[in-house]
């Protein structure tokens, strides 16, 4: 199922996502919704608040990108380690549509997370999958990308961002609407 995916300055982006306590059928049909959701959007990576869901869950695909990576759904993902120096990405987000801009971030991460199986695995992640991970983990922790930027940038995305929300068909009360 298509989830309605929530749009920055929506305050759930801005709150902590909660461990999941169970891997469970629920998380399953939960991780489903995400990919179809993110698919449709399209994009490359969604979490859990983003829709609305405040459990640290969150779905990846780089495929269009990095054609060897498996899709991926982390569950109470964190990152253990960071290698090498620093890379610069053009980051966007499907929470922040029609925006994207450059952030910096370790290169090269290792990911702990439990699998839709419940089991733990780890996972070293290199060029988009490092970065759309860490986006994601952001994500589940109350952070956007945009906290990165320079102040006077972040305040003019704001003020784009709140005109394009109002805009949208059918969002006469300013309410986001399903991509």
């Amino acid at each position: 199922m298509i989830r309605e995916i929530r749009l920055w300055p929506d305050p759930v982006l801005r709150r902590k996502a909660l461990p999941v306590e169970a891997v469970d059928a629920s998380i399953r049909t939960l991780v489903n919704d995400m990919f179809e959701t993110m698919y449709a959007a399209p994009g490359v990576g969604l979490a859990a608040p983003q829709i609305g869901v405040l459990q640290r869950v969150l779905v990846l695909d780089t495929r269009p990108r990095q054609p060897e990576v498996e899709p991926l759904a982390m569950i109470n993902p964190r990152v253990v380690a960071t290698e090498g120096g620093l890379s610069v990405y053009r980051e966007g987000c499907l929470s922040i549509p029609g925006e994207a801009e450059e952030v910096e971030r370790p290169a090269v991460v290792t990911v702990e997370f439990l699998d839709v199986e419940g089991r733990l695995q780890q996972l070293r992640c290199e060029g988009l999958l490092a970065t759309a991970a860490q986006h994601e983990i952001d994500h589940l922790d109350g952070r956007l990308y945009v906290d990165f930027l320079p102040v006077l940038q972040r305040l003019s995305m704001r003020r784009r961002a709140k005109r394009r929300k109002l805009e949208l068909p059918g969002n006469e009360q300013g309410q986001s609407t399903a991509l």
